[in-house]
């Protein structure tokens, strides 16, 4: 092979995973990367150069939740560190983004080399596989090794290192190609169908049940199923719940949704739950937030059943009465074939959920009659309906926030029940990471350009990660930020009042931020809201600017129910 047909090793990676059609690579660009920056500029994947490490993992993580395919976070060793908190997030959704680190060298490893860092170790508990290429000749077999592992069974993130010395040294173009697999272009994933005996006698649990639910998680997500999960629902007259902190299987205006499976976010859930005599989980898990498939949450003489795609994820649902290892899309077809409807069950959550809407439009008009006598700032549930009022179909909404992520919560289920359609909704995952929001809605407003995007960030949580807002600017991508600001980490406030012994809270106040104006010096629009009276035409503006744009809102610290349940007495920790 001639010296012409050499490329370094950093461009064997970016042909790689061109070759699987990644379209996209985000970064904070540094020296140990370069050969693989033009890697991608030689294959034509556009690469966004991000202000820190963090950001450009959580904004891989956002493009690959929406588009449901693995995209690429390219990063130095010190800027490793930086990404570690990204790794967790796309963790905790089951993302498949594949985090790639331009490493120190492997020939002096362990002799304390340039930015040396054990970053494979440090990766592995966070993602599904972490490797250190070793032989420029494999990086073609580990970049498949990672894909396939990434977007198999339950999907998730994946880490490579790639030392700089072979990063920067020449191989042949064709290295490692003369074995199998000749072709390593991206390959569907593997479904798995179920046991005919096996899913023969879940319908029949199923079809004697007289009050069944279904609670969606993330494998219907990322099998693409959640089309079926929506007719199953229609057509049996069956309820179907959300898990909590995670993307939105169905559109909140769906007539077999009625919300979250979180007894506080959505207290309706838990009569249904507890009156259900068959709950059926369906690409879920049972972890923490379904108290690991114990009472209280499920009462005993519940016939408990989970369904997964993948027996890793089944394993973690081994104290489920009745499981099935099952495509979701398959168990879903069946289900709908069940030759049952349960009308009046359904009938009955949809009543009681326009009784809890009914009770919060009067509980917050209530409240918002009263702040505006008395001249106050907003309630932050009112500032939810009133963003989603001035929204359209085609318009990506992401909140991001400890109280702000809660009361957004409530608002989306309230607009959906009154017919209020959004494109999508975005949030933080299962670690409630605070700062992700900003990356997300570049993500969104990247994938979907002609849409609206607005995303209502606490204060803490823009702090956390509002830096990213510079990317929006930079690649010409205007969003719209509404920032909910009480003043302080509001949520942490309200715990710790319920904590500590004297009753106040210590160490979370901010001072008065001016958000807007420093929009305004990027470029940007801003806005200075203190009134409600003044929110939507100032969310009108904003949206009209054609410019990344902030709505800087004055609003009242209020506790969300799910902090009120979870700090309720001082000898209880602020989460169990």
């Amino acid at each position: 092979m001639g010296q012409d047909n050499r490329i370094r090793g950093g461009a064997l990676l970016a042909c790689a995973l061109k070759e699987k059609g990644v379209d996209h690579a985000f970064t904070l660009a540094g020296g140990f990367c370069n050969p693989a920056l033009e890697g991608f500029m030689e294959c034509r994947i556009p690469v966004i150069n991000c202000p820190h490490e963090q950001v450009a993992g959580h904004l891989a993580d956002g493009y690959t939740r929406i588009t449901r395919k693995p995209t690429v976070c390219l990063v130095g060793p010190e800027g490793f560190a930086n990404a570690v908190p990204a790794m967790l997030e796309a963790g905790g959704e089951r993302s498949p983004v594949i985090f790639v680190t331009g490493s120190s060298t492997l020939k002096r490893q362990g002799a304390g080399g340039f930015k040396e860092i054990d970053d494979v170790a440090i990766a592995a508990p966070l993602v599904k596989y972490s490797v250190q290429v070793t032989d420029g000749e494999r990086i073609g077999e580990f970049v498949d090794r990672a894909w396939q592992a990434a977007t198999t069974g339950y999907p998730g993130p994946v880490h490579i290192s790639l030392p700089v010395d072979i990063m920067f040294s020449s191989f042949d173009a064709d290295a490692g190609r003369d074995e199998r697999p000749w072709t390593r272009s991206a390959r569907p994933a593997p479904r798995v169908w179920p046991d005919p005996s096996g899913l023969a006698r879940l319908l029949g649990i199923i079809r004697k049940a007289e009050r069944p639910i279904v609670i969606g998680g993330h494998g219907i997500w990322w099998s693409g199923t959640e089309e079926k999960l929506e007719a199953m629902g229609r057509t049996l007259r069956m309820p179907v719940f959300n898990v909590p902190y995670h993307a939105k299987l169905l559109g909140e205006e769906c007539e077999a949704y009625m919300g979250l499976a979180d007894f506080h976010q959505y207290h309706p859930s838990k009569t249904a739950i507890h009156e259900a005599d068959v709950v059926v989980m369906v690409g879920g898990r049972l972890d923490n937030q379904m108290n690991f498939g114990n009472p209280p949450f499920f009462p005993r003489e519940t016939t408990l059943v989970c369904v997964n795609g993948s027996s890793e994820e089944l394993d973690n649902n081994y104290a489920a009465d009745e499981v099935l290892l099952s495509d979701p899309g398959a168990f879903l077809d069946a289900l709908s074939g069940i030759g049952r409807t349960w009308e009046s069950w359904f009938d009955l959550q949809r009543e009681r959920r326009a009784a809890w809407v009914a009770e919060w439009e009067a509980h917050i008009a209530a409240e918002t009659a009263r702040d505006e006598a008395a001249g106050g700032n907003m309630h932050p549930l009112q500032l939810g309906l009133d963003v989603q009022a001035e929204m359209n179909d085609d318009d990506w909404l992401v909140f991001d926030g400890g109280n702000t992520h809660f009361w957004n919560e409530i608002a989306v289920n309230m607009a959906g029940w009154r017919g209020q359609k959004l494109a999508g909704i975005m949030h933080p995952g299962n670690y409630s990471l605070l700062g992700v929001g900003v990356s997300f809605g570049i993500a969104a407003k990247a994938t979907h350009p002609d849409s609206n995007v607005v995303v209502v960030s606490g204060d803490g949580a823009f702090l956390s990660g509002g830096l990213s807002i510079e990317a929006a600017f930079q690649e010409g991508l205007p969003i719209t930020v509404v920032v909910d600001n009480n003043g302080g980490l509001d949520c942490i406030s309200q715990q710790q009042e319920r904590l500590f012994a004297n009753g106040s809270h210590f160490a979370t106040d901010f001072r008065d931020i001016p958000f807007h104006t420093m929009f305004e010096g990027l470029g940007g629009h801003g806005e200075l809201v203190e009134t409600r009276a003044a929110l939507r035409p100032a969310l009108r503006r904003a949206m009209a600017s054609g410019k990344t744009a902030c709505v800087n809102v004055k609003c009242r610290g209020v506790i969300s129910p799910i902090v009120a349940a979870t700090s309720d007495k001082r000898d209880k920790a602020s989460i169990e």
